[in-house]
């Protein structure tokens, strides 16, 4: 089936082009979505007519699209998440929460539009793809944070801490029951 694309469509073509594709891609997809006409003489002259219309709303909408791309580059987005030991993530970090994360930013993309190749699942910094339109693709700086707990560093020093307050107790306990075998000797000897 011989089609004239009405906008541009990932993988198969631009605005204007005559493309070949299968009947039910055509019949079922292409069509009904408004992304292409069958190329028949009569629809070739009028779309001749209609391309500077649909070339402008094209241009319209990638502009949109870097607008949206500069926007997304200036808002660093971070997730809050429950870590376990070595700083492993429980679970992980998905195209969802992401966009969960950019909505509460004030920045709505849609999460189908977030490209990543694997879930996230340890901390860290991440730069994340968005596929805003055929031709623009916008960076999205992500930080994955632990959720509320103290950091790595803080937890080193409460342990060498713990570890000092537990050195010196054995000391105390070992003075007071010399104190206490001394009292339990003169004790001892007055009786005698």
């Amino acid at each position: 089936m011989k089609l004239i694309l009405r906008a541009d469509v990932d993988a198969l073509g631009r605005l204007g082009d005559i493309v070949t594709v299968k009947n039910g891609y055509g019949r079922n997809y292409l069509i009904p979505q408004g992304l292409a006409k069958p190329a028949t003489t009569a629809n070739l002259k009028a779309f001749e007519l209609e391309r500077r219309k649909l070339q402008e709303q094209a241009d319209s909408l990638r502009t949109q699209a870097e607008g949206m791309a500069s926007k997304i580059a200036a808002t660093p987005i971070e997730i809050e998440v429950r870590v376990g030991e070595g700083d492993r993530l429980y679970g992980s970090v998905t195209t969802t929460n992401i966009g969960e994360a950019m909505d509460a930013a004030g920045v709505e993309i849609d999460r189908r539009k977030i490209l990543l190749a694997e879930p996230i699942r340890s901390l860290g910094e991440y730069e994340v793809e968005i596929k805003l339109h055929p031709a623009v693709r916008g960076e999205l700086k992500l930080s994955v944070v632990r959720h509320g707990g103290p950091i790595e560093e803080d937890v080193v020093e409460a342990e060498a801490f713990t570890d000092v307050e537990t050195a010196n107790e054995p000391e105390e306990a070992t003075e007071e029951s010399v104190a206490n075998d001394a009292e339990s000797e003169d004790a001892e000897s007055a009786k005698a």
